[in-house]
């Protein structure tokens, strides 16, 4: 049953973050239908989109700014849109309630430890966010310190004050993020537990670090995957290919049903973990390397290699010229675009139509209810000639 209320947050306009909390969620789900109907339609019939029973507290990665505000009071929350404040969100209806709670709970402890946050204005303190990622399915949490510096007056008291509050809270990592151009820096260290938290998706269990790129939303993951592995049309003797593999969630959801996959990520820390989670979930036909998922497209063709599917999962960005003419060069007999922006997949789907590909199935997927983000799986195969 769709849900009916309005969830009044009192500051959804200095946030930005929940742009379509001023509709009832019926009336969200038909927005974004018609703007991927209005996008997308001239490629193939645009399925009804997937909404959530519950569309509220979904996020399962909670990320919070942390400042010293003009009273001298320490505060959390996230940055104003309309400037460089900070918007105090204790109770965000969007995030785990129980994420909530613990950044709140960790705010009051840097106030009774005297653990400074970090002041840009004067490069004074230590702490700048705190993240918490949690396992849905296990119910693990994972709290994730970001400061300026290894050397903090009572990190360990913090530490050991977390995990006594919070049973759940498997491991508490310190990153250290000197220059604030990537919020997690370059640098960790485990203060407690194995620094990564446990997760079950599509019958598969992962290994959530940190750095790790997985889906906010785990019920509509959960959708999103079963409608790629459908549009995939899988039948044991594949060979896949898993561009912008992350930690391997779409490969290995894919494994069971192809004869190999192969996953391809920039990111050397996801590599790691996707490697892992084969191994965990005994999964010996899918391979994972680090490399530019569209260089190694381009040499793969150049050196004869095929694919019959490549499932394609890029940022809001979209996929780049490079990878897209890489992707035609490699020319896969089906193509399934997992995207999270309906602009750049209808400028992709363009490129990929001039270039011998038909669209066959366009599913959208609310993975983030009271947000403009859609999600949409597309199916394109190749025209025979």
């Amino acid at each position: 049953m769709i849900e009916k209320k309005i969830y009044n947050c009192s500051v959804a306009r200095k946030c930005g973050g929940c742009q379509l909390s001023n509709m009832d969620y019926e009336r969200q789900l038909k927005f974004k239908q018609a703007y991927v109907v209005k996008l997308l339609r001239r490629y193939c019939r645009v399925n009804d989109i997937i909404g959530m029973d519950n569309p509220y507290h979904y996020r399962n990665k909670v990320q919070a700014v942390i400042r010293r505000a003009s009273n001298g009071k320490i505060i959390s929350g996230v940055y104003q849109s309309v400037n460089s404040g900070i918007v105090v969100t204790d109770d965000c209806f969007l995030n785990d309630i129980k994420a909530n709670e613990m950044i709140k709970y960790i705010r009051g402890q840097l106030t009774k430890l005297k653990i400074k946050p970090f002041t840009p204005k004067n490069q004074q303190g230590y702490i700048r966010h705190i993240m918490i990622r949690k396992g849905s399915s296990t119910g693990e949490y994972m709290a994730v310190i970001v400061a300026v510096s290894e050397n903090i007056p009572n990190i360990d008291k913090l530490t050991a004050n977390i995990t006594e509050k919070y049973k759940e809270i498997k491991t508490v990592v310190l990153c250290v993020n000197k220059s604030d151009k990537l919020m997690l820096g370059k640098n960790e260290k485990i203060l407690y537990g194995k620094g990564y938290i446990d997760d079950v998706l599509c019958e598969r269990k992962f290994r959530i670090s940190a750095r790790s790129f997985y889906q906010v939303n785990s019920v509509q993951t959960q959708v999103l995957y079963s409608k790629a592995m459908e549009a995939a049309q899988l039948t044991g003797q594949e060979r896949v290919l898993d561009a912008y593999c992350g930690i391997g969630t779409i490969g290995l959801c894919a494994a069971d049903k192809a004869k190999t996959v192969l996953g391809v990520e920039i990111n050397g820390d996801a590599v790691h973990d996707a490697i892992a989670n084969a191994k965990r979930n005994n999964i010996t036909n899918a391979d994972f390397i680090h490399a530019d998922a569209a260089l190694f497209m381009q040499e793969a063709a150049e050196n004869g290699e095929r694919f019959d599917i490549v499932f394609a999962d890029p940022p809001r960005a979209g996929c780049s010229k490079v990878f897209l003419e890489a992707l035609i060069k490699l020319a896969p007999k089906r193509v399934v675009y997992i995207s999270c922006n309906p602009e750049t997949l209808a400028r992709d789907m363009y490129s990929l139509t001039k270039n011998g590909y038909k669209t066959e199935m366009i599913q959208p997927v609310d993975m983030f209810p009271h947000t403009k983000h859609i999600e949409c799986v597309v199916l394109m195969s190749r025209i025979n000639k």
